[in-house]
């Protein structure tokens, strides 16, 4: 994002949150009032932000509900926090799945003083919000941002409980060359942080395996229509087509693929394994293949009990990363509690220590804030549902 323009930016949406007009970040808040602690009580603030309008959404939504399960589960605990008794609240925001209102975002987060952040949920929003929160020493973990980037910056703050896309990259391209035998690749992405990311990671991987991109097309993150992209690609007569992306532009990209009687294999990274991919797409998606970092769902200790909780609580499934964000949440809340503290400077070096049991997987993080050792499983359509193939690298949670 051009960051020579973000002060106006800002002065422009702090002006219309003043006339009181709707669509900035300020007017699709969910964060509560701010309430006062008895003196026996410790109020914690998380902060949260990801897409909870746009084509987004459903994805948005499933990490704030996944951030919101933890919080009320820790609340209802009593958890203890040097001396106190913590009460935990929930300040959500929007970002639009844009870097600058992520920014804005950010600036409001921390000027409510929030202890800890959970998200953002895109690499895009994730890495230019990352800066604001490091300059103000506030801890960060996202539980959904895959670029290398967002940890390569050296911010202290930052930290994730997923791989990232070097790793998932490298698997993707693997699958892709050994075991469907993809000899000529074409390639797709919507120059986002993480679809541009991802699919850079991929090129790379595909070719050390010895298959050929054929080609490397560009898309949108905004974009509905590829019939010329895909006409385009048609013409190369690839074996499989990569596209990185997310699922609002993965689904009518199916569709059309198919309605070009394009008999070829499609793939995408995390972004495109979410049930609302199926949904849009119908028939087309059978047969698709994605990955996502980490164990199946149900493989892990704890994936079974989250699972039929999260459904019970919202009458819907998980769509993609509410148990990141349940572990993220718990991840910040054990730190706390080994620092006696709830001050962002106070539990930042307990945070960097952690070892922690979650729904997710065991999670310690290395240097750079990136979660060692993280698995990447890799998923194919079957019959209407996403069905897992294989999980390499990484470690289930001990059970509990």
């Amino acid at each position: 994002m051009p960051y020579k323009h973000l002060p106006l930016a800002i002065l422009f949406a702090a002006v219309l949150a003043a006339c009181g007009k709707s669509g900035t970040p300020a007017a699709n808040s969910s964060a509560p009032a701010a309430t006062g602690a008895t003196s026996d009580e410790l109020v914690v603030k998380i902060g949260a932000s990801a897409p909870l309008t746009g084509p987004q959404a459903h994805i948005g939504k499933d990490n704030e509900n996944g951030t919101r399960m933890a919080i009320e589960d820790a609340n209802t605990k009593g958890i203890m926090i040097g001396g106190k008794k913590a009460r935990f609240e929930l300040l959500s925001e929007d970002d639009q799945t844009d870097p600058k209102a992520a920014t804005i975002v950010a600036q409001k987060l921390v000027d409510a003083k929030v202890n800890g952040i959970i998200g953002h949920l895109n690499s895009g929003t994730t890495i230019p919000a990352s800066r604001i929160y490091s300059d103000n020493g506030i801890p960060q973990i996202s539980p959904s941002a895959t670029a290398v980037a967002y940890t390569a910056q050296g911010f202290k703050t930052a930290f994730r409980v997923m791989a990232n896309d070097g790793q998932q990259g490298k698997v993707l391209g693997e699958f892709a060359a050994k075991s469907l035998n993809a000899r000529k690749i074409a390639v797709i992405d919507d120059r986002t942080a993480y679809g541009q990311g991802l699919a850079d990671e991929f090129v790379k991987s595909a070719q050390a395996n010895g298959a050929q991109i054929v080609t490397h097309e560009y898309t949108t993150d905004k974009a509905v229509d590829f019939a010329a992209v895909l006409t385009a690609i048609k013409g190369k007569k690839p074996d499989l087509v990569f596209f990185g992306g997310m699922d609002p532009q993965g689904a009518p990209m199916l569709k059309q693929l198919r309605s070009l009687a394009m008999d070829v294999k499609f793939m995408m990274g995390d972004g495109g394994y979410t049930p609302k991919l199926i949904e849009n797409a119908g028939a087309a998606a059978e047969g698709a293949y994605a990955s996502l970092p980490g164990v199946p769902l149900e493989q892990m200790p704890g994936g079974k009990d989250f699972s039929q909780r999260y459904q019970a609580k919202f009458n819907q499934p998980i769509q993609l990363y509410a148990p990141y964000c349940y572990d993220a949440v718990n991840v910040m809340i054990a730190a706390m509690q080994k620092a006696g503290s709830a001050e962002p400077a106070k539990y930042l070096s307990e945070l960097a220590k952690t070892e922690y049991d979650g729904v997710t997987a065991k999670i310690t993080f290395d240097e750079k804030g990136d979660l060692k050792g993280g698995a990447i499983t890799m998923y194919q359509v079957q019959k209407g549902k996403w069905m897992p193939l294989q999980t390499l690298g990484g470690s289930a949670p001990a059970a509990k």
